[in-house]
């Protein structure tokens, strides 16, 4: 992944509504688009692809919509980036799911491009494999209620 597509965002945002209203039923599609600005086509597709992974269900008819097919806990931020964009490796020689030999690499046990872009990898993965739908909702609810972390410092100033 060099960058985190539109398609990538649309499907992040996408997640978070639905992890907000987890548990509370299937919520439509309408309402979804609305409430996180998503071009409703653009999010159909995305929705598709993600109740086909696994990641969300659909219900039809009165009261349907789309939910999580399981808790906002235990979906990471990593696995939908790999649904949507492929590999978080920059390059495909430091990709561990889609790895492929650069083709103008020399000697591939010593390239110093390969090295650094595996560190650039696993630090992503780190943190997007450890964050889920649901630390992130949280993360956004403190941020809008303005409340301060206990692992926040105070600034003062004279």
């Amino acid at each position: 992944m060099k960058t985190l597509s539109k398609r990538g965002k649309y499907a992040l945002r996408a997640l978070y509504c639905l992890g907000r209203e987890y548990g509370k039923g299937p919520v439509l599609i309408a309402t979804v688009a609305a409430t996180e600005h998503i071009p409703r086509k653009f999010l159909e597709l995305i929705l598709l692809q993600m109740r086909d992974r696994g990641i969300v269900a659909s219900k039809k008819g009165k009261g349907g919509g789309y939910l999580l097919a399981k808790p906002p806990e235990e979906i990471t931020l990593g696995s939908i980036i790999r649904i949507i964009d492929g590999p978080l490796a920059p390059l495909p020689c430091a990709s561990e799911t889609a790895y492929r030999k650069c083709d103008e690499c020399v000697d591939e046990r010593s390239c110093g491009t390969k090295l650094v872009m595996r560190q650039v990898r696993d630090a992503m993965s780190a943190i997007l494999d450890h964050t889920t739908i649901a630390d992130i909702n949280r993360t956004v609810k403190i941020a809008e209620e303005g409340i301060r972390r206990p692992d926040e410092e105070l600034m003062y100033y004279i």
